[in-house]
């Protein structure tokens, strides 16, 4: 472990709900809670001002309303995260060429690598700038805890939230970590957490105290020996940049059980195309192909196959995915679905003849057969009339664009109607309406950066440019690609910078809580 608290963890706070407040002024101060919002839907991420009633991440969707009924309940939009995380990372690749992603909105940081920190002094001073710089670039707040080890830095970042910065000095590790629970130390998670307990050990200075023959004993060599060095605030793990990407994958819950062995078949070729998506944005490549189906018990079946060279094209891994289901036995119901890729490369080596064989298939796959479309246009009555096209769907929170009234967000839909409050992350709080869901005038949207420039510069917005470049085109429309974005020299986070929103102007709707 190093003299300098040079090592730096940055923790954005409550994320993908701070990133909602700050794109809708109307819930700004008021409890979000961002997940899935189906029956079996589990919370993602709680805004402090919903924690405040017991809203946790990974709660059951139903406990969560149950605790918090009048929060807003919002769909995630990765799309919006992920380039508000390349935003962030680009800020730190700015402090050090030693940046360890750990998810979209937690990192570590060399300081020293990159010659922007040596001391305390100068640690506190580029933590500091930093999270001044993320708030004037994404509008956001993290948490920055600094110090000699990567363990030590975490633990600070946790004492600095919401929006602070701890710094733990040089020599005082041990008298900070004695009276922490066990659950501190990473690796320490719940069942290993009880065996201590059970063992009459329940705080960090009592690991310390009990010996590493004893934690040997209890947990294992390998274990007991890394947890012994923890307790003594050792740690000499080192920040790695870059790390290896091991899978690609994707997955759906689904709120019923699906039954129907061709909805199954249609679902997975449709994550197959996904998970293909997500492949190509990173620039990757994979020869195993892996299915995953929970079935309606809770029973789990992984199934992979292994090509003979790695691909990225959607029929060879849609056909891969199909052979792997035709082994699966659904008929109980199934209530998750997933496609991943493995044993990645960055280039392809293609099966020609499986590849044309693949889309062969998928163009018959593609014409309905007789029986499916008798099935899929059934008659309503006498007068052979079709059943009237499926309702447009409008998950709660996503961006939406009205003739009229112009841009806002979906507060809620059902009984063929959708309410809309149009404001932008630069308005006033906005007003609400409520459309058919059919209302051609209403149309999805791309959401809108949470930082808006000012009016006077011209160019790209910061989520258009990379580091270094005066100019550069739009992102990557598929979300999975990573770009790392622009510091954003020029952007303004300044309210009265702002233009006022016309977005409810003429509404005649009172403007009312989410």
């Amino acid at each position: 472990m190093r003299n300098a608290p040079t090592i730096l963890h940055l923790d954005m706070d409550a994320f993908f709900a701070s990133a909602e407040q700050a794109s809708k002024p109307s819930l700004r101060g008021k409890a979000v809670v961002v997940g899935g919002l189906g029956p079996r839907g589990v919370v993602s991420t709680a805004s402090y001002e919903a924690r405040v009633f017991g809203v946790n991440s990974a709660m059951p969707m139903a406990q969560a309303r149950r605790r918090a009924p009048n929060a807003a309940y919002l769909v995630p939009r990765f799309g919006l995260y992920r380039e508000v995380s390349d935003q962030v990372m680009g800020l730190l690749r700015a402090l050090s060429p030693l940046v360890e992603p750990l998810s979209l909105d937690e990192a570590f940081v060399d300081l020293e690598a990159g010659g922007t920190a040596w001391d305390e002094r100068s640690a506190r001073l580029a933590g500091a700038k930093l999270r001044a710089d993320i708030r004037a670039v994404t509008g956001l707040t993290g948490s920055v805890g600094l110090a000699a080890s990567k363990m030590l830095a975490k633990i600070a970042s946790e004492q600095a939230k919401p929006d602070g910065l701890v710094l733990i000095d040089p020599g005082t590790e041990r008298e900070l970590l004695g009276p922490m629970s066990v659950r501190t130390l990473p690796g320490v998670g719940p069942a290993t957490g009880d065996h201590l307990r059970r063992a009459g050990i329940t705080t960090v200075g009592e690991i310390a105290e009990a010996g590493e023959d004893e934690l040997v004993r209890l947990l294992g060599k390998a274990h007991g020996h890394a947890l012994f060095a923890m307790a003594l605030a050792r740690d000499d793990r080192p920040v790695v940049s870059d790390r290896e990407t091991k899978s690609v994958s994707v997955e759906d819950t689904y709120d019923v059980d699906i039954h129907d062995r061709v909805r199954v078949g249609l679902e997975v070729q449709r994550l197959a195309d996904r998970c293909v998506r997500r492949l190509r944005g990173a620039g990757l490549s994979g020869r195993t192909i892996v299915l995953k189906v929970r079935r309606y018990d809770f029973s789990t079946l992984t199934r992979s196959e292994t090509l003979r060279g790695p691909t990225d094209d959607p029929g060879v891994v849609q056909e891969a995915a199909a052979r792997l289901l035709e082994g699966v036995d659904t008929t109980g119901g199934v209530r998750l679905l997933g496609v991943g890729v493995s044993g990645l490369a960055d280039y392809t080596q293609e099966d020609l003849f499986a590849q044309a064989q693949a889309q062969a298939q998928a163009v018959a796959a593609a014409e309905p057969s007789a029986a499916e479309r008798a099935r899929a246009e059934p008659d309503t009555g006498p007068a052979g009339g079709k059943e009237p096209p499926a309702e447009r769907r409008w998950s709660a929170g996503h961006d939406v664009r009205h003739a009229e009234f112009g841009y806002g967000w979906v507060q809620g839909s059902g009984l063929g109607r959708v309410t809309v409050r149009f404001e932008t992350p630069y308005s006033e709080p906005g007003r609400v309406r409520t459309f058919r869901t059919d209302d051609p005038r209403l149309e999805p949207a791309d959401p809108l950066p949470l930082v808006e420039r000012r009016p006077e510069e011209s160019g790209p917005t910061p989520a258009d440019v990379e580091p270094g470049a005066s100019e550069a085109g739009a992102p990557e429309s598929d979300p999975a690609a990573r770009v790392v974005q622009d510091p954003g020299d020029h952007v303004s986070s300044d309210p009265a910078s702002r233009p006022k929103s016309r977005s409810g102007g003429g509404a005649g709707d009172a403007t009312s809580s989410p």
